[in-house]
């Protein structure tokens, strides 16, 4: 079934048991937990969203999103664009205890009341598929070369000794000029 916005609550058992195909936009500012993660954003979010029955009679669902997001760099948090995208396998449980029992390869994803909150699902498979830093190219960025460099130790000693209020005091003393002065 293709769907320019996908529905924001399913009955999943019935679309698996039919092997259905959900395929669809989610307007990006209907998430408000991507928005709290990731700054507001704008634009769709397209996904894809395979239900069916694996052959051990699990209830399952395969999915694939992509939406391009604006990321704040983590150098100058001007944002940029970012492609991001997920691949996911979900088994779908009833009681969260169930999901010891699901393969390693899936996911738990719980349905209560026979009824699935699709936006929550897509919600967490997006934020979990963000990139954990984001910059910009070095002659792209707000923040210059010279900004990003690092001093030395080196440097960083002689800075600290010559605004050391003391060093005047030890000059003297290798002088002598302190000899025999109580």
């Amino acid at each position: 079934m293709l769907t320019s916005q996908l529905p924001s609550r399913v009955e999943p058992y019935k679309l698996a048991a039919r092997r259905e195909r959900l395929e669809g936009l989610v307007a990006l500012d209907k998430l408000p937990r991507l928005a709290e993660e990731a700054g507001d954003q704008t634009g769709d979010c397209h996904v894809v969203l395979e239900f069916g029955v694996d052959a051990q009679g699990r209830r399952e669902i395969r999915g694939h999103l992509q939406a391009t997001l604006a990321l704040p760099c983590r150098r100058c948090m001007v944002p940029l664009s970012q492609d991001v995208s997920s691949n996911f396998l979900l088994g779908m449980i009833t009681d969260e205890a169930l999901a010891a029992e699901l393969p390693a390869s899936h996911e738990p994803v719980l349905v209560e009341n026979e009824r699935l909150d699709l936006l929550t699902v897509i919600e967490d498979e997006l934020i979990l598929s963000l990139p954990q830093v984001v910059y910009h190219d070095e002659t792209e960025c707000y923040v210059s070369a010279e900004q990003l460099v690092s001093k030395t130790e080196g440097a960083a000693a002689e800075s600290a000794s010559a605004k050391n209020p003391f060093a005047v005091l030890n000059a003297l003393k290798s002088s002598g000029a302190l000899k025999g002065k109580k």
